[in-house]
């Protein structure tokens, strides 16, 4: 079995598929988010942490399939970059963190209240993520799109330094006035 093959069925045995999200499930919608970094070419760490992005919650969508003390499951299972990308991840307390990462570089823990300034290749794998996590969220739902396209293409452009360019050029697609 691949490790992608097996991190779905430890998705499918966590609940993901039971548990209701836009577009259907939250296994339907991190299925896509890992599928939509690989045509993006990110790498594959990139790629499991998509697959994985909401293990721990997320400062958007606070339902967990693991416990944050049990990291070393989620290690064993896609590694320690792809781990550490999504405990980031559901750490990352957007609304501290969001609107001043491409000034800052720092991210806010929203489990320990401290901030890392992560270094730059960990940045744009967050960054990539984040775009790509929100703009599966917005297709999926044209609600989240209508509320807060304008928000999400002023934020993605101020991330235009921090971002892949193949991420950075599907949101300015996807998200064009």
């Amino acid at each position: 079995m691949s490790t992608d093959e097996g991190v779905r069925v430890w998705l499918r045995r966590h609940g993901a598929e039971q548990i209701a999200h836009p577009g259907g499930t939250l296994y339907a919608h991190l299925c896509r988010v890992s599928e939509r970094l690989a045509v993006l070419g990110c790498g594959s760490d990139v790629q499991a942490a998509g697959l994985t992005h909401a293990a721990y919650g997320t400062d958007g969508f606070d339902v967990a399939l693991l416990d944050r003390a049990d990291r070393a499951v989620l290690r064993d299972l896609v590694g320690a970059d792809a781990e550490a990308l999504v405990y980031l991840y559901g750490a990352c307390d957007r609304s501290r963190t969001w609107r001043e990462l491409a000034r800052t570089g720092q991210v806010f823990d929203r489990f320990t209240g401290e901030v890392s300034t992560p270094e730059a290749a960990r940045l744009r794998s967050l960054v990539d993520l984040s775009i790509v996590n929100e703009l599966d969220v917005m297709a999926h739902d044209p609600a989240v799109a209508d509320r807060h396209g304008s928000y999400f293409r002023d934020l993605f452009t101020s991330w235009v330094p921090l971002a892949s360019e193949q991420v950075i050029g599907e949101a300015q697609r996807v998200l064009r006035p």
